[in-house]
């Protein structure tokens, strides 16, 4: 018997893009509870920041482990990930928690990146996220949530206190490091993979 093929309308049922579907929804809620006069509403935008987080770790694996890895999610899946990371950090500049010129760097890289790799796919070439790229995911996830949680509390048993922005702000910083460490390394490796098909097509000389 044929199989029949899948459509949209089947794929977006899957409980993988279900999930990313709901990383996208909860962007505003995340975006609302954002206020710097309110240590719980803080709070509670990083919970839902983190939550957001853990389903772009489950939905990848449910996808592969359920067999449903879709090209809505293939197309879902990454774009859910960079509307939530902008959105907080667009909306930490606004609130004074984050300085313009580190997320008109981070987003441009990203930008940057992601049009790199779609290019790269046109043309057939793969460029698979490598290790500078996961640090700066990371880094990225633990600096947005502490800027998130953005107020300063005291440490259990000391008199010393931490500021959450302070923290969330210096990751960022190494982040950023990473960030264009990682950018070079991509844009190296579609150097590579552009020379290494052009050299297989032109045959031996």
């Amino acid at each position: 018997m044929v199989k029949r093929r899948r459509t949209l309308r089947d794929e977006v049922t899957d409980l993988p893009n279900l999930l990313t579907i709901g990383r996208v929804l909860v962007i505003p809620f995340v975006i609302y509870f954002i206020d710097n006069r309110s240590q719980v509403r803080s709070f509670v935008a990083m919970i839902l920041y983190l939550l957001a987080a853990v389903t772009d770790f489950l939905d990848g694996y449910l996808a592969r482990k359920r067999g449903q890895v879709s090209i809505l999610g293939k197309y879902l899946d990454p774009l859910a990930d960079k509307l939530i990371v902008m959105a907080a950090l667009v909306v930490l500049v606004d609130v004074d928690r984050l300085p313009a010129w580190m997320v008109v760097l981070l987003l441009t890289r990203e930008l940057a990146i992601t049009g790199l790799r779609s290019i790269a796919s046109s043309e057939g070439l793969v460029i698979a996220a490598g290790e500078l790229g996961k640090y700066k995911t990371a880094l990225q996830l633990v600096g947005v949530s502490f800027c998130l949680v953005h107020f300063r509390y005291p440490l259990l048993g000391t008199s010393l206190w931490i500021d959450f922005n302070v923290i969330g702000f210096w990751t960022l910083c190494v982040s950023l490091v990473f960030s264009f460490l990682s950018a070079f390394r991509y844009v190296q490796f579609f150097i590579q993979a552009t020379e290494a098909r052009n050299d297989a097509a032109a045959g031996p000389k």
